[in-house]
């Protein structure tokens, strides 16, 4: 075979790939509502948040946060005919003033200045550079305060059969949702939300695809093998789903005015004069003494410190055990920032790192009681929304939770402190 041989029957093989995938609605797993999730999780964004959506393909994600979010989005793929597709889908909406497509390459993005996002959004496209490359290549594009959310192809258990594996690790190596946590925590964010992504957000994709393969004439040009390929995917799905599926990642890059670390035993005494700067008596201070010296209370590296510009502790936070109805859970408290650093960011930074370090950990849910104000933030909600209630009275906004794992139902039932609470 001649070397152009080999160029046709290649460009014919991605022309027809292309025919079976034009004008569907998704070009990976997904939906509006886990859409609409991950944006939840991004937090509050500016009045006309500035989005780039990078693998945008037919735009199903552009236009929802330009219709619902108000954005203005930048909107990339390197494939005209997807872009084409937008466009029109956004005249029709009245969004071709909110939705700008580009034809670029999300790998070789030097044309976009730095800072230039308050949003950077990759559904089921990261992969194509890779998820770590991701990481590192587009947090540039964010603004002060912006997020990156993507998803993921990933394991979903620690022992994939060897048809998983034989399909997945020649083309991309996956990991799982742990090993994708403990990646972004050390490329420098911290993470908001992970959602994992229901199968029907597989049927959004393979089942339009699937009608459209039925219907494809094997006789054009490449499109025998074309539809080889997608029906070997389609079946992998049917019959090895359970091993891997996608996973969306909301994060941020970490306040890079803090560094936010675990405690050492040279931090004992100054973590002692934060907490007591910071509250009205003592007693929290003895507090995380008496944790320290309780092996069912204490858990390792979940004590956290903030260090100020010197090096000195700035903020402190503390998770321990907890139960809810017999069941594990963590307790956040204190949290405490001493007084000259107090509303500088500190203790958001010292949070949001226990917090990451509590999820690597493999922790499930974590429960404060606080100022309902403030720990929303963190993504914290009434706990009462879990069916969870303290053993004592307190104001309902007061007691709050926090879903790390972000599917499946949580403990319902009363808290248990451990007895250094004196509750």
């Amino acid at each position: 075979m001649s070397d152009n041989d080999i160029t046709d029957t290649t460009t014919a093989l991605h022309h027809a790939f292309f025919a079976l995938h034009h004008g569907l609605p998704r070009q990976g797993p997904g939906s509006d509502s886990t859409t609409r999730r991950l944006l939840a999780l991004a937090g509050p964004l500016p009045e006309r948040p500035r989005v780039l959506d990078l693998g945008c393909g037919p735009g199903r994600s552009a236009l929802l946060l330009a219709a619902e979010a108000g954005a203005e989005v930048t909107a990339v793929d390197l494939h005209e005919p997807f872009l084409a597709e937008l466009r029109a889908a956004a005249a029709a909406r009245g969004l071709a003033d909110r939705v700008h497509p580009l034809r670029a390459d999300m790998g070789a993005l030097e044309q976009l200045p730095d800072g230039s996002f308050d949003l950077v959004w990759a559904e089921s496209s990261a992969y194509v550079i890779g998820f770590d490359r991701a990481l590192a290549e587009w947090r540039r594009l964010l603004a002060p305060g912006g997020t990156l959310v993507l998803t993921e192809c990933e394991w979903t258990t620690d022992a994939p059969g060897p048809e998983a594996r034989a399909f997945w690790e020649p083309h991309y190596a996956l990991r799982t949702t742990a090993g994708n946590t403990a990646a972004a925590v050390a490329a420098g964010y911290h993470v908001l939300g992970v959602v994992p992504q229901p199968e029907s957000d597989w049927d959004e994709y393979y089942g339009p695809l699937a009608e459209r393969a039925a219907a494809a004439d094997p006789a054009s040009p490449g499109m025998a093998e074309a539809l080889a390929s997608t029906r070997a995917e389609l079946e992998l799905r049917r019959d090895h789903g359970g091993d891997y599926g996608y996973t969306g990642y909301v994060l941020r890059p970490a306040d890079p005015r803090w560094t936010a670390r675990e405690e050492t035993a040279a931090d004992e005494a100054r973590v002692r004069e934060v907490n007591a700067a910071a509250f009205p008596t003592p007693e929290e201070a003895g507090l995380v003494d008496a944790l320290r010296a309780d092996p069912d209370a204490w858990l390792p590296g979940l004590s956290y410190v903030a260090e100020a510009p010197d090096g000195t502790v700035a903020a402190y936070a503390l998770i321990t055990r907890c139960h809810v109805d017999g069941v594990p859970a963590a307790a956040l408290a204190p949290v405490a920032v001493a007084p000259e650093y107090q509303r500088t960011g500190a203790g958001q930074a010292v949070v949001r790192a226990v917090l990451d370090a509590a999820r690597l950990r493999g922790e499930r849910l974590v429960l404060v009681l606080g100022h309902p104000e403030y720990y929303p933030r963190f993504g914290f909600v009434r706990a009462s929304a879990y069916g969870i209630k303290p053993a004592f009275a307190v104001p309902d906004e007061a007691m709050m939770a926090l879903d790390l794992g972000g599917s499946g139902p949580v403990t319902r039932g009363t808290i248990s402190y451990p007895a250094a609470f004196g509750v």
